[in-house]
């Protein structure tokens, strides 16, 4: 009898034991599922689309986040109200969500009340833009208040000098802002400026907003090619956004003209593999 009790608690101990090691290994999927990165698209990459032919584009790759850059979306082109409420009617009932809004310059107060405006219509976390001088306090201040961040983008412009090329530029540009304003990091436009798009990442890290994706087939030029095929160590800058544990949304930008569709299927499957 004295046996049997002790085969049976041995039996009861094994059992429990793999019950909870089931139950940790079960808990332990979604954190490890949670550390990959958030690939979704900058829709500049469908700026020869129309709204509807570019969900259809979205739907078709299961992008769910974007972040919102089309053209005519830009302060610069005095976008209405309307234009962003048709746009949220529309991702809402594709089961996409807009995570970004990418103004371009806000260069007066009015440009940010728009900014504010568009951004709550399209329920957004986040805007990117190119701000420069005393506009950013008042950025700061506002986007506080707002429960928003903003994030300063990057650029090169062939023949000119921009604002922010390097992460040393952003890096000035952010001190003595708080925590809501930090840089959404376009590492093809770092490549573009001659700047190492990994160590731009690294730097910016602690202030990182948001990531454009994009790969440049050389410096002092902006033409995009596909992911892994250029010079901006895509491998690489994906592998260090895993080593941050980057919440943040990588969005994935191809700037080309013409029929886009088959490159963005391939840009999305090689961003997703790195993720």
């Amino acid at each position: 009898m004295e046996e049997s009790y002790k085969l049976m608690t041995s039996i009861s101990r094994r059992n429990f034991v793999k019950t909870v090691a089931a139950g940790v290994a079960a808990t332990a999927l979604p954190l490890r599922a949670a550390t990959r990165l958030d690939v979704g698209i900058g829709t500049y990459s469908y700026h020869n689309l129309s709204m509807d032919q570019m969900i259809v584009q979205l739907n078709a790759l299961e992008v769910r986040e974007i972040e919102m850059s089309r053209g005519e979306f830009m302060l610069m082109n005095h976008p209405t109200e309307d234009l962003f409420r048709s746009a949220r009617g529309k991702l809402d009932q594709a089961g996409i969500s807009c995570v970004s809004y990418y103004t371009a310059t806000i260069k007066e107060d009015a440009d940010l009340d728009n900014a504010v405006r568009f951004a709550k219509i399209l329920g957004v976390r986040n805007v990117t833009g190119d701000a420069t001088g005393g506009i950013l306090n008042r950025i700061d201040q506002r986007f506080t208040q707002e429960k928003l961040t903003f994030g300063i983008h990057n650029h090169y412009f062939k023949g000119e000098k921009f604002a922010y090329e390097s992460p040393e530029d952003v890096l000035n540009a952010l001190q003595g802002l708080s925590k809501t304003v930090g840089a959404t990091a376009d590492v093809g436009h770092f490549a573009s400026c001659g700047h190492d798009p990994v160590d731009a990442v690294r730097r910016l890290g602690p202030r990182l907003k948001l990531v454009h994706l994009k790969d440049i087939q050389a410096a002092d030029g902006e033409v995009n090619v596909l992911l892994g095929t250029g010079i901006s160590k895509i491998p690489e800058v994906m592998k260090e956004l895993r080593r941050q544990e980057f919440g943040g949304l990588v969005a994935v930008e191809y700037e080309k003209e013409g029929d886009v569709n088959d490159d963005m299927r391939r840009e999305m499957e090689f961003a997703r593999k790195l993720a």
